[in-house]
């Protein structure tokens, strides 16, 4: 049966939790300073099973001002609210504090609920609340009138309610864990327990969770206090963690799918503030306060505000963020106790700006971006690791340039079009060099430094240059007819004695030069040993493989036995083989395979 979560909004508590209390015979109150003020001062919980609705979770919220925040923690990851307004009461500024929360947090799902409707008329009430409601995006939501204390009405709140709830997409159970923390305790004999609201995904037994820097093992879940394997969104969930003590995971803090989502503390918008949502007259984002506070999931981080230009704005956030391109932030002012509106999660890896102009050249850059699309983030990165993507929330689609990397393809066309002039240049500057390294053609090109792995570089190389060696360069396989008969007739020797290099008396005879040897190394079709002494390609896994014969350690002359060669190549080969990592010698001269 389908598991619903809805927060209930409004003012100070006229009939909101006495609303919970009479839908699900629970009290949502869990303090006895609340029971005692007639006052929610916390978040709330209670459910029950609507008819036609399925089992439905409540989150109470507070209604004061001076709990604006923890209200904000509530109703974050919650798609769906009842929007509670005392008929005895009327709309009041909290309650239009509420609502202009709400808005900016794109909740489209709702119900307005006219409660205390034995003390007066609902009927000025609730036209008058429907006009406010008209203005935002709860625009089109039911309204239900109700008695809490006589009972009158409340069919009607539960039939409208599972209405609702029938209206409202399913979340995707595949999606990744983003389980924002709303409450977290340890109870004896389990450890660390932590409450919310799982919006999407799902979270299972033994399942593997980051939390800040920290990998943490799901031992159990709950959710509405019934022991399951598993949870999927949206639900209220209570989840008890392994590797976590209580003090270090609160409020705010959100449990992830590892490898998802980016946790930052720098991120690029698009503000949308309003003087005022009946007005629905936008603001200048200059005229921002220099510090807000951003409201996202459960959390609440102050942030300092950089202007870019128009309605793009940087938030440099007092605490990072997990965070992925299209998240919708909520802007408050608490100096003003204001909500000022909602903002775009643009870019979670935006660049550090220093010089002059750099702000207006950046929100030149972002003006096009208006969500996670692929395109976008590659023609402003260049080049980016397809996991980054994916962290960023950005879909994947496509096959890679190398790797996991995805390039921009104007971008990396460019790329691979110089790397012959790069070639061309070194071999220029470097006549006895066969080509330029790997390296050089990296840092040439600007590419990332990927330490060892040349992934990157060899992509972009293609005919008619070749990788080999670690240098990039130039395809000769045409050797001219005679240069060709004569490597051949080297290659036909060493057929059947691999290691019996020709002596310069056989060069000689074959016409093999020191720039025939050279073109026909370049061309791969040799491998130089040393000056003037050359073997088929390959010689060094032949060798090794010949020399696992012999007994460990072993000396030159064994060497040179298990070769079949003379001391003339032995010596050099052996060199070549330390060189390349595959011997190492000892004291003594002797050898042994690493």
């Amino acid at each position: 049966m389908r598991t619903s979560v809805v927060a209930t909004a409004g003012h100070v508590d006229h009939g909101k939790s006495s609303l919970v209390r009479a839908l699900t015979g629970r009290d949502p109150d869990r303090y006895a300073e609340e029971k005692r003020r007639g006052l929610t001062i916390d978040l709330g919980y209670a459910w029950t099973e609507v008819p036609g609705g399925g089992t439905v979770a409540f989150v109470d919220v507070p209604g004061h001002e001076r709990f604006v925040p923890t209200m904000l923690a509530g109703v974050g990851p919650v798609p769906v609210v009842v929007f509670v307004v005392a008929a005895d009461g009327g709309w009041m500024p909290q309650s239009a504090e509420h609502l202009a929360a709400l808005d900016a947090l794109d909740v489209r799902h709702g119900l307005l609920v006219i409660t205390r409707a034995d003390l007066a008329d609902p009927a000025p009430v609730r036209e008058a609340a429907l006009a406010e409601l008209g203005r935002t995006s709860l625009r089109d939501v039911p309204a239900v009138a109700c008695s809490a204390v006589t009972g009158e009405g409340l069919d009607a709140v539960r039939a409208a309610l599972a209405d609702v709830l029938a209206t409202v997409p399913a979340p995707d159970p595949a999606a990744p864990v983003r389980f924002w923390v709303d409450r977290s305790f340890s109870v004896t004999g389990a450890g660390t327990v932590v409450t919310g609201t799982l919006p999407a995904g799902t979270v299972a037994v033994g399942d593997e969770l980051v939390v800040g820097e920290r990998t943490v093992n799901v031992r159990g879940v709950q959710s509405l206090e019934r022991p399951v394997e598993r949870a999927a969104g949206v639900a209220r969930v209570a989840v008890n963690l392994r590797g976590v003590d209580r003090r270090d995971v609160r409020r705010g803090d959100a449990l992830l799918t590892p490898g998802t989502h980016v946790r930052t503390d720098l991120v690029d918008v698009r503000v949308d503030v309003r003087v005022d949502v009946r007005a629905d007259v936008r603001a200048d984002p200059a005229g921002l306060p220099a510090e807000l506070v951003v409201h996202l999931g459960s959390a609440a981080v102050p942030a300092r505000v950089r202007p870019l230009g128009g309605p793009l704005v940087r938030l440099q956030l007092r605490t990072p963020l997990p965070l992925v391109v299209g998240d919708r932030l909520l802007l408050r002012d608490p100096a003003r106790h204001e909500v000022l509106g909602p903002a775009a999660v643009l870019d979670v890896l935006p660049p550090v700006l220093r010089r002059r102009g750099a702000a207006a050249a950046r929100a030149a850059t972002l003006a096009e971006v208006r969500g996670p699309d692929l395109g976008s983030e590659l023609r402003r990165r260049h080049l980016v690791r397809g996991r980054t993507l994916r962290a960023m929330g950005v879909p994947v689609a496509g096959e890679p340039v190398a790797g996991d990397w995805y390039a921009d393809p104007a971008w990396w066309a460019a790329r691979r079009a110089r790397v012959p002039e790069v070639v061309r240049a070194y071999r220029a500057a470097n006549p006895l060099h066969p080509g330029p390294t790997l390296e050089h053609v990296r840092r040439t090109l600007g590419l990332p430094d990927l330490g060892h792995d040349t992934t990157l570089v060899t992509a972009l190389v293609t005919d008619p240059l070749r990788v080999r060696e670690g240098r990039v360069v130039e395809r000769t396989d045409d050797l001219p007819p005679a240069v060709e008969r004569a490597v051949a007739a080297v290659l036909a020797d060493l057929s059947a004695a691999p290691f019996a290099a020709p002596d310069v008396e056989r060069l000689r005879e074959l016409r093999l030069g020191r720039s025939e040897l050279a073109a026909a190394v370049r061309a791969g079709r040799l491998e130089r040993v040393a000056e003037g002494l050359v073997l088929a390609p390959g010689y060094r896994d032949r060798a090794v493989a010949a020399l696992r014969a012999v007994p460990q350690p072993f000396s030159l002359s064994q060497a040179r036995q298990a070769l079949g060669t003379s001391r003339r190549v032995a010596v050099p080969l052996l060199e070549a083989l330390d060189a390349a990592g595959a011997t190492v010698r000892d004291a003594d001269d002797r050898r042994r395979l690493r």
